[in-house]
């Protein structure tokens, strides 16, 4: 009789347990029982509350800031390494500190990999994430990495928009990869925003490269933080005779004004994931759920099976 392979366990950081039982619900699965610990002066402990001995396990937590859970997504792993999981997933649909992918200046970290060995040498086998904001950050593991692409629910999204004259926009030379796979899927035209900063999230100048003139247009992005290159990009867009700019961001990080900046941009709306939760109700966001999407390909890794048929770019 051929060993069967135990059914595997889904556990939650606490910063993404709304999406963790969303993911469980479309895998079948029931939530894992695990228990966090908080003492006063802030320090907390993370407990599975069941056994985990030889079992695969995923465990899925966003790590936007703060550190805390970046922190506890470590712990976790921690946790189920000296409980003697086979198998230990970090589920993290986002992957923060990813923006520090390189050297942009002297004397200053790379922080994406620092994340990738703390993850590893805390006993991660394998990691599922969504939309990095640099593909090659998949090279600074030397466990597998499953990177989802976001365009497999964007754009079934986009094609139910039904606009006409579409063009998509990227919001800068780095993305301009991701906009023209997005435009190829959608046979229309690209133009991309040339920006400027005097310092990091503030803009100081904006040129478009590509005509907008009649076309209801779509700017694409793997996160959108300040939304202050969104918005001036609808507004440039707009003067330069653009029917309507919608803008579609991956991860929903959204601090500081950002709520507010959308609220009275020129942009139709904007459409995100829920892999980080929004803060506040906006009337001008939407979120398209990824849950499936992560239930999918954490069943086809459990049982050995391909993911390839999950990116459309």
């Amino acid at each position: 009789m051929k060993n069967r392979i135990p059914k595997p366990k889904i556990f939650a950081c606490s910063q993404s347990i709304v999406l963790a039982e969303q993911i469980a619900r479309a895998y079948g699965a029931e939530m894992g029982l695990s228990k966090k610990t908080i003492f006063s002066d802030g320090e907390f402990q993370v407990s599975f509350e069941e056994s985990i001995r030889g079992r695969r396990i995923f465990i899925i937590g966003s790590t936007f800031p703060n550190t805390d859970n970046l922190m506890e997504m470590l712990l976790m792993i921690d946790a189920a390494k000296r409980a003697s999981a086979r198998h230990i997933t970090a589920v993290m649909p986002y992957f923060g500190w990813a923006r520090q992918d390189r050297k942009d200046k002297p004397r200053v970290p790379i922080a994406a990999k620092l994340v990738a060995n703390l993850l590893q040498a805390a006993g991660a086998t394998r990691i599922i994430t969504m939309d990095l904001h640099a593909d090659q950050i998949q090279g600074f593991f030397e466990k597998p990495v499953d990177h989802l692409y976001a365009s497999t629910i964007f754009l079934p999204y986009i094609k139910e928009l039904k606009l006409n004259n579409l063009t998509i926009a990227s919001p800068d030379m780095g993305g301009s990869k991701r906009a023209y796979a997005y435009s190829k899927f959608l046979s229309c035209d690209v133009v991309i925003c040339y920006k400027q900063r005097k310092k990091a999230n503030i803009i100081d100048k904006m040129e478009l490269i590509g005509k907008v003139e009649g076309k209801n247009v779509i700017i694409v992005d793997d996160m959108v933080d300040t939304a202050g290159t969104l918005c001036k990009a609808a507004e440039v867009m707009l003067e330069q005779g653009a029917l309507k700019v919608y803008a579609i961001a991956t991860h929903a990080i959204l601090s500081g004004a950002a709520h507010e900046r959308i609220k009275n941009s020129k942009l139709e709306y904007l459409i995100v994931t829920d892999t980080i939760p929004l803060k506040e109700e906006n009337s001008k966001i939407k979120v398209v759920p990824c849950a499936t999407l992560f239930a999918d390909v954490m069943h086809k890794v459990h049982n050995n099976t391909s993911i390839s048929g999950q990116f459309l770019m």
